[in-house]
């Protein structure tokens, strides 16, 4: 029996040692098609796809990552079909708009390639666009927020900078009117600040013209959130009791941290998304693992208490 179970053994670790050389010798491309770096959130979703590539391509010694970015549809549309041309086995895909990239993601999928779309969904977003769907729960971000606000400050009239006229945003602020249902709180005004610091500074002070009070501003982004402060600082208004900005950035994280007034809260939506959206896209194509479907990231109310957690100061963003 004894000998029967050494040869088994060492039957194993041959086995074993051929499967890692079939996987070794067996070439995939995963291609990688992001908006390139304009704003803070951005940079970090470039950082952690070329971060998380070297990762991959170290563990799958024949797997080949393709990161492109892109700034605007048309531009995207025309790497996709690059990578395509070049030869890849799956697409992760951060759309800088969704819809506009409907055909090209159809087109990957149709020649039986497996699709990753990472944080921004089409309209259409089922089996006949994608395999999968990361992102960070965008409805949550919005309603998080505003049951911060409900609590905290239920009769504050509030303005709103939005991020720009796609689905993920109308998502975030009806995830935030359902935050702040059954309070007092008054929304002033919302205005589309495009996810950039350098708009969201001007739409705020077009606020603070306009608005003689103002009790809290909420935006969706942490770049955005830096243009705020500048307006409010700049306009020297005491009567802003505080902001919430959402993605979790270092600098928003350490003021947090530190206890400033102005930042007290700040609500997760983590740029490192499309690296687990790679690494769920590797496992699918070396594992056989059933990745299918949606996987949603939660959308963390960071405070005081938990910051410490979610502070990277050598990230990017």
């Amino acid at each position: 029996m004894h000998k029967k179970l050494l040869g088994l053994a060492v039957a194993m670790t041959a086995l074993a040692s051929i499967f890692t050389a079939a996987e070794a010798q067996e070439t995939k491309t995963i291609g990688v098609s992001i908006p390139a770096a304009d704003h803070g959130w951005t940079a970090g979703v470039v950082y952690h796809a070329n971060r998380v590539a070297e990762l991959l391509m170290k563990e799958h010694p024949g797997l080949n990552v393709v990161v492109k970015t892109s700034a605007d549809p048309a531009t995207q549309a025309n790497a996709v079909q690059d990578l395509e041309v070049q030869g890849i086995d799956a697409l992760v895909i951060l759309p800088t708009d969704p819809d506009p990239l409907v055909n090209a993601m159809k087109e990957v999928k149709g020649k039986g390639h497996f699709v990753t779309i990472v944080d921004r969904a089409p309209s259409v977003n089922d089996n006949s666009v994608r395999d999968l769907y990361v992102a960070g729960n965008n409805p949550a971000l919005g309603k998080v927020a505003g049951e911060y606000i409900a609590k905290n400050s239920p009769d504050a009239e509030v303005v709103i900078i939005r991020g720009l006229p796609i689905p993920i945003d109308q998502q975030r602020q009806d995830g935030f009117d359902e935050g702040i249902k059954g309070s007092n709180v008054k929304v002033l005004d919302r205005q589309f600040g495009n996810w950039n610091r350098d708009d969201a500074f001007k739409v705020m002070q077009d606020y603070l013209t306009k608005y003689p009070k103002i009790d809290v501003v909420w935006c969706q982004d942490d770049d955005m959130a830096v243009g705020v402060l500048q307006a409010i600082e700049q306009a020297k208004r005491t009567d802003i009791q505080y902001i919430i900005g959402g993605a979790g950035s270092k600098d928003m994280i350490k003021k947090v941290m530190d206890g400033d007034k102005m930042v007290p809260v700040n609500v997760l939506y983590p740029p490192s998304m499309v690296g687990t959206a790679m690494e769920l896209t590797a496992a699918a194509l070396y594992d056989s693992v059933p990745v299918h479907g949606t996987y949603t990231l939660d959308a963390t109310l960071i405070t005081a208490d938990n910051a410490k957690n979610y502070y990277f100061p050598d990230s990017p963003f």
